[in-house]
């Protein structure tokens, strides 16, 4: 339900509304559109007799809607979302890359990496310490190992870390993560998400191989209805009939969910491709189109990468990348 409010109130008297309606077990939050104040609500208030809670003094109309807006909607929030990373924003006109190799393999090589990607402008560091790998044999990652060494490059570089979280059981051994990365394998594992749902942490959520725009959504969905409304989506590739790729990039998916939600969306070109060749390519045409962000797999070793290798960057070849995104996105200022 949507209710359209009186012109002329007070931010404070908005304000209280919405914590009235929450006391009164709703989800509740402001949003505009065409100008006009909404304050929207998660479900109906039919129920509820709007005149003793003084909707005259602050009623314009209702709309009762037959299902409630969602909260990845733009009826939920009316504008873009934006997600603070320790002063690193994403969303609602501010662009970031993430960089950092596919998986922690060494103190030294996630230190290393980490100095790299920052000195060439990266945002935020990412590292896998839990790797969920097709077959059992491959490196699974360090673990509880892995997540200490991504706090040493934390504390030596300054950059806020991502980190994917493949169960919930383990939440308290990512204290020190900033932003909680979601794969693919687990976008519609309910559990993780009915759990990230209660975190007071940004998540990364990435797209399944074959899922739809809807089903993505509604797994972030997932996430907020639980009251965690920070979520990045990033579309990461999907599996097509085509095997010359590792997976087939939907840049598409940029402009369609700009159409459907406020949440921000980055793009994966590593795992979308799956080689380093195609990775500047493809993160050119990301920041074209409009993404918020970027997701780069750097490796200061990429042959000898303990996984991903061949859709690793080496640090050079990411300052170059930097080099370009940043012309690209100062030409992209002009057109707007």
């Amino acid at each position: 339900m949507m209710l359209i409010l009186k012109k002329g109130l007070g931010q404070a008297e908005k304000e209280a509304l919405v914590q009235r309606f929450k006391g009164l077990g709703y989800g509740a939050r402001l949003s505009r559109k065409e100008g006009q104040a909404l304050l929207v609500l998660d479900r109906p208030a039919s129920s509820l007799d709007l005149k003793k809670l003084g909707a005259p003094a602050w009623l314009e109309d209702l709309v009762v809607q037959e299902d409630p807006p969602k909260k990845v909607s733009w009826a939920w929030k009316g504008e873009p979302s934006q997600i603070d990373l320790g002063g690193r924003k994403i969303g609602g006109g501010h662009f970031q890359v993430i960089a950092g190799p596919c998986s922690v393999e060494s103190r030294d090589q996630i230190v290393a990496i980490g100095q790299a990607v920052k000195a060439s402008g990266a945002g935020l560091l990412r590292g896998g310490a839990y790797k969920p790998r097709t077959s059992p044999y491959s490196f699974q990652g360090l673990g509880q190992e892995g997540l200490d060494f991504l706090m040493e490059a934390k504390k030596k570089t300054g950059l806020p870390l991502v980190a994917e979280i493949m169960d919930y059981r383990d939440l308290d051994k990512f204290e020190g993560v900033d932003l909680l990365q979601v794969g693919a394998r687990n976008m519609q594992n309910y559990g993780l998400l009915k759990a990230l749902g209660k975190v007071k942490k940004p998540i990364l959520l990435k797209r399944g191989f074959a899922n739809t725009y809807e089903e993505w959504l509604m797994s972030a969905e997932y996430i907020m209805a639980g009251g965690n409304e920070e979520v990045i989506l990033c579309e990461r590739g999907i599996r097509t009939f085509e095997t010359h790729t590792r997976n087939t990039l939907d840049l598409t998916s940029i402009p369609v969910l700009r159409e459907m939600t406020h949440l921000p969306i980055i793009v994966d070109p590593s795992h979308g491709t799956g080689k380093a060749s195609l990775v500047e390519p493809m993160a050119l045409a990301a920041a074209a189109c409009g993404a918020d962000g970027l997701m780069i797999e750097v490796h200061n070793d990429p042959e000898k990468a303990l996984s991903d290798g061949d859709q690793a960057l080496d640090p050079q070849a990411f300052d170059r990348l930097m080099d370009k995104i940043k012309s690209l996105r100062a030409c992209m200022e002009g057109w707007v």
